[in-house]
């Protein structure tokens, strides 16, 4: 027998996964797979999907959900060594981390593709004692995710992220950091900062450069300018040519160090992070996959 444990968040996206299960099932049954699943629950710990991984030989973990629901199974497997492929359904809100990677949004598409692909290996991030498949972050609207009802994203989608953000605007203010790496030093005021392994945010693609396999991450440094450059500079960002702006400190790395007084939270993945000062790293193939394209 081949085993897959399927871990599935049934609060992800639009709550897509619950209409797709038999589908899921009976793709794997057919190619030689028993599928194992575990239901995600607001008030059990992910960890506990893993209770039978000694028992059982699996040959990898599906994961569907957002980047959240990756982050949690990943931090999990790595800090209980397990070190089994992973293969991402993504049916969360963004889903940037499977769009970095190609991996298609179509249910069964990706099903096919992850049981005939091979495994590859792409760096993993840690920040602290936590790990990032995507991005870790901090400064204004870093917790817009944190503050976001499921219930909305799940009704409205990636829209309730921009409305919550507008609500935040009145927080708007410069921000003291010191941020040091083994080739750049920055110490003054920013608005926000974004550390990659991925390329997008938000559906954002600000890390135009990034490269899941080079063993660095893509540091993104928006400093604090006047309010009316930042019409301009959003305009960049949009053409994706932000990173070339005098606004905007650009740089890859193998590790960050982070040092910040101000009261503002830090996040991986949507989810809240480590508290300051911050040690980043970058895991040159911690992470086995499937379904890469």
């Amino acid at each position: 027998m081949r085993y897959v444990k399927f871990i599935y968040n049934p609060y992800s996206g639009e709550n897509l996964i619950l209409a797709k299960l038999d589908k899921v099932i009976s793709i794997h049954q057919n190619a030689g797979y028993t599928i194992v699943p575990y239901r995600i629950s607001r008030d059990e710990d992910v960890s506990e999907a893993f209770r039978d991984v000694k028992s059982c030989d699996y040959k990898y973990v599906l994961v569907a959900g957002g980047d959240g629901t990756v982050d949690s199974v990943v931090n999990v497997m790595a800090k209980q060594g397990i070190s089994i492929p992973i293969a991402i359904l993504p049916v969360g809100t963004a889903n940037d981390f499977a769009k970095f990677l190609g991996i298609p949004s179509d249910i069964e598409e990706a099903c096919k593709r992850i049981i005939n692909s091979h495994i590859t290996t792409v760096d993993l991030g840690s920040i602290n004692d936590k790990y990032f498949v995507n991005v870790a972050s901090t400064g204004l609207f870093t917790d817009v995710s944190q503050k976001t009802d499921v219930n909305i994203k799940n009704t409205i989608g990636k829209l309730a992220y921009y409305l919550k953000g507008i609500e935040e605007l009145p927080n708007f203010r410069k921000l003291k950091v010191k941020i040091k790496s083994e080739n750049t030093k920055f110490e003054g005021e920013m608005y926000f900062l974004l550390v990659f392994n991925g390329q997008t945010a938000g559906n954002f693609k600000l890390a135009t450069k990034s490269d899941a396999k080079d063993g660095l991450l893509d540091v993104i440094i928006f400093k604090a300018i006047p309010i009316m450059e930042l019409i301009p500079l959003f305009i960049k960002v949009l053409k994706g040519e932000h990173l070339d702006s005098e606004n905007v400190i650009y740089f890859k790395a193998k590790e960050i160090h982070i040092e910040c007084h101000e009261d503002i939270v830090t996040d991986i993945d949507g989810e809240k992070g480590p508290d300051f000062p911050l040690d980043i790293k970058c895991i040159k193939g911690g992470l086995k996959i499937l379904g890469v394209k």
